[in-house]
């Protein structure tokens, strides 16, 4: 992965003249990986201590120290980490165990897809380098800071060190301090992981019409959760929301055109009525 000082791309972009294409710089620099990093603090402790949560569980279900910390380096998934541990030690829970992580990480093929058009104008090496680190809360972050008009993409590698680096801190912490709380709920850590995804929620929110897509997510997510088996909720949620998002934008995009159709009617019909 290599860092370089501005390059150009072209991507399409929906604009108040409908969609076209636009010309934006999009660089990958250094500084744009310190801002990530900067920007990610707040969310990193709290994924400090959701490593905490994990490294004690891990203690519990017989992981070692070097086991524990070499699982949240290699795989750096907290949810299907966590589902690994209920499974872990179990006979034939090999097959199991890699099924439920591929089904729970599957989402990052939606998140990946919903970026991909910002890095269409990258060298392989950013590209890649920079999708090692994707994770919900870099890729909630980035996408966030796409929206607001950044343009420099080494933001989510910024953000998703720090982040990494949180939660591998955190899951050796975890394992040192297993002694002493046994219970994570009664210091209220386990409702560190919910108050991480609840604060990207709201920053990702732009307006009233995010509800639909979310309200889709929810109801799909919970009926998932109760009459399919348990990693399959994430995706079936994840997909429904996507697929509802996508319908709300090819109806705002189709109003648009529709509004700008008769936008252009009525100024070729003033220029009639003033040639006459």
């Amino acid at each position: 992965m290599t860092w370089t000082e501005r390059q150009t791309t072209n991507h399409p972009r929906s604009t108040s003249q409908g969609n076209e294409q636009v010309n934006e710089p999009i660089s990958f620099t250094l500084r744009g990986a310190n801002k990530g990093a900067r920007i990610a603090v707040p969310l990193a402790l709290a994924t400090l201590a959701d490593g905490l949560v994990f490294g004690i569980f891990a203690r519990q279900a017989g992981l070692s120290l070097v086991e524990a910390v070499l699982m949240s380096t290699f795989v750096c998934a907290g949810s299907a980490q966590y589902i690994a541990l209920t499974l872990w030690g179990q006979p034939g829970a090999m097959l199991p165990l890699v099924l439920a992580t591929l089904v729970i990480n599957l989402r990052h093929v939606l998140m990946g897809a919903s970026i991909e058009r910002w890095f269409a104008g990258l060298s392989w090496r950013q590209t890649y380098g920079a999708a090692y680190f994707l994770s919900d809360e870099s890729w909630a972050l980035t996408t966030h800071e796409l929206k607001a008009g950044g343009r420099d993409l080494a933001f989510m590698v910024g953000s998703g060190i720090i982040l990494s680096c949180a939660w591998i801190a955190g899951t050796g912490m975890g394992q040192v301090l297993s002694g002493a709380v046994n219970d994570p709920k009664q210091w209220g850590l386990d409702f560190a992981f919910v108050a991480v995804f609840a604060a990207l929620l709201v920053s990702l929110r732009r307006g009233k019409t995010d509800i639909l897509p979310w309200c889709v997510a929810a109801v799909i997510a919970v009926a998932a959760y109760r009459w399919l088996p348990h990693p399959w909720y994430i995706l079936a949620g994840g997909l429904a929301g996507s697929i509802a998002g996508a319908w709300r934008d090819i109806r705002h995009e189709r109003n648009q055109g529709k509004q700008h159709e008769t936008s252009d009617i009525e100024v070729n019909q003033r220029e009639v009525c003033i040639r006459e």
